[in-house]
């Protein structure tokens, strides 16, 4: 009598193994204790950010293998500050070194993608501009990725850039490489879009997600709506209409939960939201 419901859960969870941001585990910890918690708090992998220094990089590996936690993905950390569609040569040439430095992370890492934001429009950066510039230097990482086997993630995020599903899939198309693909995330595009509209757009495309939720609220000084990131299931997106969507295209893969840090109480807490979500629950 009991056996239907437990075999209809296990039917509609996602294949997706659940991941946690490095920068959301106690910076009070070792780097070692922090692996061992998010395993702990039962995450099946974790995304770290770009390491320069050899002897951090080593003891993130060490990390890894000894709490059997594996790293999925490099968050790259230099795309903001210097974005590769900036018309300054130099700038541009900082961003592709810590792009290459975060390919060679994940190549010692055992990790399979490295998330990029491509470009930033801006006042001095329009949006045809930050298209060709970007697409020119990324067209110049492929020949690393592939010699390293490991895809460059294009990130939807909130640098005015590729502000459609349409769009942003025949920007990956322009490169004809699987190398080249979408890093989605399901929050991030709540502004000017709903997330199961994207996933079914970018299909097969897609190959890591991140999940944070968003929320339209009212601010009680002004009374306007004012967009802000809450925690999961708390915020306005319809996680099983996003379910149904990852169903439909089949995706198999990671989704790295990108919230605030905590303690292990808070990340418990977010583990079982993410296994919530993944069930269509």
């Amino acid at each position: 009598m009991t056996a239907a419901p437990f075999a209809a859960a296990a039917e509609s969870r996602l294949p997706i193994r659940k991941a946690v941001e490095f920068s959301m585990l106690p910076r009070t910890l070792g780097i070692s204790e922090r692996f061992q918690l998010a395993k702990d708090v039962g995450f099946e992998a974790i995304e770290c950010p770009t390491t320069p220094e050899a002897a951090q990089a080593e003891e993130m590996l060490a990390a890894s293998k000894k709490a059997g936690l594996p790293i999925h993905s490099v968050m790259n950390q230099e795309h903001w500050r210097s974005p590769l569609s900036s018309a300054d040569p130099a700038v541009v040439e900082k961003s592709m070194e810590g792009m290459r430095i975060s390919l060679r992370n994940a190549k010692m890492w055992g990790a399979d993608t490295v998330l990029l934001v491509p470009a930033v429009v801006n006042p001095e950066t329009g949006y045809a501009q930050a298209w060709e510039r970007s697409q020119k230097q990324v067209r110049q990482l492929i020949p690393l990725a592939q010699e390293l086997k490991v895809v460059i993630g294009i990130e939807d995020v909130g640098n005015k850039f590729l502000l459609s599903p349409t769009e942003f899939a025949r920007y990956l198309d322009d490169f004809q490489s699987p190398w080249v693909r979408a890093y989605f995330d399901v929050g991030n595009i709540m502004s000017y879009g709903y997330p199961q509209d994207w996933i079914r757009t970018l299909g097969k495309r897609i190959v890591k997600l991140h999940f944070k939720d968003w929320a339209n609220r009212a601010d009680p000084a002004t009374k306007r709506r004012v967009p802000e990131y809450v925690g999961l299931l708390d915020g306005d997106i319809d996680w099983k209409a996003v379910h149904a969507a990852l169903a439909e295209i089949g995706f198999r893969g990671d989704a790295t939960v990108e919230l605030n840090g905590g303690d292990a109480d808070y990340l418990k807490e977010v583990s079982r939201r993410v296994d919530r979500i993944l069930n269509g629950a």
